[in-house]
Protein backbone atom coordinates (compact mmCIF):
# COMPACT_ATOMS: atom_id res chain seq x y z
CA UNK A 1 0.00 0.00 0.00
CA UNK A 2 1.49 3.36 -1.17
CA UNK A 3 1.56 5.40 2.27
CA UNK A 4 2.31 8.34 -0.45
CA UNK A 5 -0.83 8.00 -2.17
CA UNK A 6 -3.95 10.72 -1.90
CA UNK A 7 -6.57 11.76 -4.21
CA UNK A 8 -8.48 9.11 -6.24
CA UNK A 9 -4.87 6.69 -5.95
CA UNK A 10 -5.55 6.59 -2.29
CA UNK A 11 -9.29 6.12 -2.87
CA UNK A 12 -8.57 3.09 -4.93
CA UNK A 13 -6.30 1.43 -2.49
CA UNK A 14 -8.93 1.69 0.60
CA UNK A 15 -10.10 -1.52 1.32
CA UNK A 16 -14.33 -2.03 1.04
CA UNK A 17 -16.07 -2.47 4.44
CA UNK A 18 -15.97 -5.98 6.01
CA UNK A 19 -18.96 -8.37 5.94
CA UNK A 20 -22.02 -6.80 8.13
CA UNK A 21 -21.88 -9.69 10.29
CA UNK A 22 -18.40 -9.72 11.35
CA UNK A 23 -18.45 -5.60 12.05
CA UNK A 24 -21.44 -6.37 14.09
CA UNK A 25 -19.47 -9.52 16.13
CA UNK A 26 -16.45 -7.58 16.23
CA UNK A 27 -18.26 -4.81 17.68
CA UNK A 28 -20.18 -5.77 20.67
CA UNK A 29 -20.43 -3.66 23.52
CA UNK A 30 -19.41 -4.67 27.27
CA UNK A 31 -21.66 -5.30 29.25
CA UNK A 32 -20.42 -2.83 32.41
CA UNK A 33 -21.18 0.04 30.13
CA UNK A 34 -23.50 1.96 32.52
CA UNK A 35 -21.68 0.88 35.63
CA UNK A 36 -18.92 2.95 37.33
CA UNK A 37 -15.08 1.83 36.15
CA UNK A 38 -11.51 2.83 36.04
CA UNK A 39 -8.57 3.00 33.69
CA UNK A 40 -4.76 3.37 33.84
CA UNK A 41 -2.28 4.29 31.31
CA UNK A 42 0.98 5.17 31.56
CA UNK A 43 0.83 5.38 35.33
CA UNK A 44 -2.17 7.54 35.11
CA UNK A 45 -5.27 6.90 36.74
CA UNK A 46 -8.81 7.86 35.20
CA UNK A 47 -12.32 7.21 36.85
CA UNK A 48 -14.72 6.29 34.20
CA UNK A 49 -18.04 7.28 35.44
CA UNK A 50 -21.62 5.13 33.61
CA UNK A 51 -21.99 5.64 29.94
CA UNK A 52 -18.21 6.70 29.51
CA UNK A 53 -16.06 4.57 27.26
CA UNK A 54 -12.89 2.92 27.85
CA UNK A 55 -10.44 3.71 25.14
CA UNK A 56 -9.79 1.12 23.03
CA UNK A 57 -6.55 0.17 20.99
CA UNK A 58 -7.41 1.98 18.62
CA UNK A 59 -7.62 5.45 20.50
CA UNK A 60 -4.46 4.43 22.26
CA UNK A 61 -2.46 4.64 19.13
CA UNK A 62 -3.66 8.66 19.22
CA UNK A 63 -2.75 8.54 22.40
CA UNK A 64 0.58 7.01 22.66
CA UNK A 65 1.74 9.62 20.00
CA UNK A 66 0.12 12.63 21.77
CA UNK A 67 2.66 12.11 24.72
CA UNK A 68 5.60 11.15 23.34
CA UNK A 69 5.59 13.34 20.33
CA UNK A 70 5.01 12.09 17.20
CA UNK A 71 1.64 13.82 16.87
CA UNK A 72 3.25 16.78 17.99
CA UNK A 73 0.49 19.64 20.61
CA UNK A 74 3.79 21.39 22.31
CA UNK A 75 3.33 24.76 22.32
CA UNK A 76 0.10 24.26 19.34
CA UNK A 77 -3.21 25.05 19.29
CA UNK A 78 -5.19 21.61 19.75
CA UNK A 79 -8.49 20.14 19.23
CA UNK A 80 -9.47 16.74 20.73
CA UNK A 81 -12.55 16.01 19.45
CA UNK A 82 -14.76 13.05 20.62
CA UNK A 83 -12.73 13.69 23.90
CA UNK A 84 -14.21 10.86 25.83
CA UNK A 85 -12.49 10.08 29.02
CA UNK A 86 -9.73 12.86 28.87
CA UNK A 87 -6.39 10.77 28.42
CA UNK A 88 -5.70 12.90 24.78
CA UNK A 89 -6.01 15.92 27.01
CA UNK A 90 -4.26 15.15 29.45
CA UNK A 91 -1.77 14.20 27.48
CA UNK A 92 -1.60 17.31 25.27
CA UNK A 93 -1.27 18.99 28.59
CA UNK A 94 1.48 17.24 30.27
CA UNK A 95 3.01 17.30 26.84
CA UNK A 96 2.98 21.92 27.11
CA UNK A 97 -0.03 22.62 24.31
CA UNK A 98 -0.57 26.15 24.13
CA UNK A 99 -4.52 25.73 24.25
CA UNK A 100 -6.49 22.62 24.63
CA UNK A 101 -10.16 22.48 23.40
CA UNK A 102 -11.17 19.53 24.83
CA UNK A 103 -15.22 18.47 22.43
CA UNK A 104 -17.93 15.85 22.92
CA UNK A 105 -21.02 15.77 22.46
CA UNK A 106 -21.38 13.50 25.85
CA UNK A 107 -21.67 16.09 28.88
CA UNK A 108 -20.57 13.41 31.27
CA UNK A 109 -17.70 12.58 29.21
CA UNK A 110 -16.75 16.82 29.26
CA UNK A 111 -17.21 16.86 32.69
CA UNK A 112 -15.12 13.90 33.73
CA UNK A 113 -12.21 14.78 31.31
CA UNK A 114 -12.20 18.33 32.95
CA UNK A 115 -11.86 16.59 36.52
CA UNK A 116 -8.70 14.16 34.96
CA UNK A 117 -7.22 17.33 33.41
CA UNK A 118 -7.53 19.12 36.86
CA UNK A 119 -6.09 16.45 38.81
CA UNK A 120 -3.15 15.03 36.55
CA UNK A 121 -1.97 18.09 34.48
CA UNK A 122 -3.58 21.24 36.96
CA UNK A 123 -3.22 25.08 36.40
CA UNK A 124 -0.54 25.77 33.86
CA UNK A 125 0.98 29.29 32.91
CA UNK A 126 1.41 28.56 28.92
CA UNK A 127 -1.67 26.21 28.60
CA UNK A 128 -5.13 27.21 28.31
CA UNK A 129 -7.95 24.00 28.92
CA UNK A 130 -11.20 24.84 27.37
CA UNK A 131 -13.52 21.88 27.86
CA UNK A 132 -16.51 21.96 25.64
CA UNK A 133 -19.82 20.07 25.22
CA UNK A 134 -20.42 19.94 21.76
CA UNK A 135 -21.76 18.27 18.09
CA UNK A 136 -18.57 18.59 16.11
CA UNK A 137 -17.86 21.80 16.03
CA UNK A 138 -21.10 23.50 16.56
CA UNK A 139 -20.23 25.42 19.93
CA UNK A 140 -16.60 26.31 19.11
CA UNK A 141 -16.68 30.13 19.07
CA UNK A 142 -15.96 31.89 16.50
CA UNK A 143 -12.46 32.91 15.07
CA UNK A 144 -10.70 29.33 17.01
CA UNK A 145 -8.10 27.43 14.46
CA UNK A 146 -6.45 24.79 15.46
CA UNK A 147 -2.67 23.20 14.66
CA UNK A 148 -3.61 20.14 15.43
CA UNK A 149 -7.22 17.75 15.66
CA UNK A 150 -7.60 14.11 16.58
CA UNK A 151 -10.70 11.92 16.12
CA UNK A 152 -11.22 8.35 16.50
CA UNK A 153 -14.80 8.93 15.53
CA UNK A 154 -17.73 6.33 16.09
CA UNK A 155 -17.29 5.32 12.33
CA UNK A 156 -18.48 2.29 12.58
CA UNK A 157 -21.17 0.91 9.14
CA UNK A 158 -23.40 -1.31 11.22
CA UNK A 159 -25.55 -0.33 13.84
CA UNK A 160 -24.36 -2.86 16.36
CA UNK A 161 -26.53 -1.89 19.57
CA UNK A 162 -30.14 0.23 20.28
CA UNK A 163 -28.28 1.36 23.28
CA UNK A 164 -28.02 5.33 22.27
CA UNK A 165 -24.22 5.75 24.76
CA UNK A 166 -23.06 2.41 22.44
CA UNK A 167 -24.40 4.42 18.90
CA UNK A 168 -22.96 7.69 20.21
CA UNK A 169 -19.68 5.56 20.57
CA UNK A 170 -19.35 3.60 18.08
CA UNK A 171 -21.71 3.52 15.39
CA UNK A 172 -22.95 6.80 14.25
CA UNK A 173 -21.17 6.06 10.59
CA UNK A 174 -20.07 8.26 7.81
CA UNK A 175 -22.26 10.91 7.87
CA UNK A 176 -20.90 12.34 10.84
CA UNK A 177 -17.38 12.80 9.07
CA UNK A 178 -19.46 14.53 6.12
CA UNK A 179 -20.69 17.19 8.91
CA UNK A 180 -16.77 17.04 10.49
CA UNK A 181 -14.57 17.99 7.30
CA UNK A 182 -17.75 20.47 6.03
CA UNK A 183 -17.00 22.24 9.44
CA UNK A 184 -13.24 22.25 9.33
CA UNK A 185 -13.72 24.00 5.70
CA UNK A 186 -16.72 26.47 6.59
CA UNK A 187 -15.18 27.34 9.92
CA UNK A 188 -11.61 27.47 8.32
CA UNK A 189 -10.46 26.09 11.74
CA UNK A 190 -7.30 24.33 10.66
CA UNK A 191 -4.49 26.58 10.68
CA UNK A 192 -1.74 27.49 7.82
CA UNK A 193 0.43 24.11 8.42
CA UNK A 194 -1.97 22.51 10.60
CA UNK A 195 -2.91 18.75 10.22
CA UNK A 196 -5.57 15.99 11.51
CA UNK A 197 -5.17 13.12 12.61
CA UNK A 198 -8.35 11.01 12.25
CA UNK A 199 -8.33 6.90 12.82
CA UNK A 200 -10.85 4.57 11.06
CA UNK A 201 -11.10 0.76 10.09
CA UNK A 202 -12.75 -1.29 7.42
CA UNK A 203 -15.17 -1.58 10.14
CA UNK A 204 -16.07 1.89 8.45
CA UNK A 205 -16.92 3.08 5.03
CA UNK A 206 -13.16 4.45 4.59
CA UNK A 207 -13.57 4.76 0.77
CA UNK A 208 -16.63 7.48 1.80
CA UNK A 209 -14.77 8.73 4.96
CA UNK A 210 -11.78 9.98 3.02
CA UNK A 211 -13.94 11.35 0.23
CA UNK A 212 -15.52 13.41 2.51
CA UNK A 213 -12.02 15.18 3.29
CA UNK A 214 -11.68 15.27 -0.46
CA UNK A 215 -14.35 17.36 -1.62
CA UNK A 216 -13.79 19.70 1.45
CA UNK A 217 -10.07 20.42 -0.15
CA UNK A 218 -7.97 18.30 2.33
CA UNK A 219 -5.41 16.33 1.45
CA UNK A 220 -5.48 12.41 3.37
CA UNK A 221 -2.47 10.10 3.35
CA UNK A 222 -1.85 6.98 5.54
CA UNK A 223 0.37 7.90 8.57
CA UNK A 224 0.14 4.20 9.77
CA UNK A 225 -1.68 0.92 9.01
CA UNK A 226 -2.24 -1.72 11.79
CA UNK A 227 -3.33 -5.08 10.73
CA UNK A 228 -5.35 -7.07 13.48
CA UNK A 229 -4.97 -10.44 12.42
CA UNK A 230 -8.29 -10.29 12.56
CA UNK A 231 -9.70 -9.27 8.45
CA UNK A 232 -9.38 -5.71 10.07
CA UNK A 233 -7.18 -2.91 8.99
CA UNK A 234 -6.81 -0.06 11.64
CA UNK A 235 -5.83 3.38 9.19
CA UNK A 236 -4.45 6.48 11.23
CA UNK A 237 -4.81 9.22 8.19
CA UNK A 238 -2.65 12.58 8.31
CA UNK A 239 -5.08 14.81 6.66
CA UNK A 240 -3.43 18.23 5.83
CA UNK A 241 -4.53 21.28 3.35
CA UNK A 242 -4.91 20.90 -0.08
CA UNK A 243 -4.11 23.68 -2.48
CA UNK A 244 -5.70 21.83 -5.58
CA UNK A 245 -9.04 20.54 -4.08
CA UNK A 246 -10.69 17.56 -5.21
CA UNK A 247 -14.15 17.75 -6.57
CA UNK A 248 -16.75 15.05 -8.28
CA UNK A 249 -18.73 12.21 -6.42
CA UNK A 250 -17.77 9.16 -4.35
CA UNK A 251 -15.79 6.58 -6.48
Amino acid sequence: MDRRATGPALLEQLPPPLPADHIVALNQPKADLHTTRSYEWSGWTFDVPPGVFIPGWTSRMIHERLLDGRIETRGRRYGAMGVGLGVEAVAAGVRGAREIHAIDVHPQSVAVTARHYGRLVGERPDTVFRPLVSDVFDALPGQVQLDVITFNPPAVSQSVSADPDVVRNVCVGAPLLAKFFAQVAEKDLLAPGGEIHLIASNTADLRALVQHALDHGLTPRIDHLHDWQDGVLTFLFRITHDETPHTGGRR
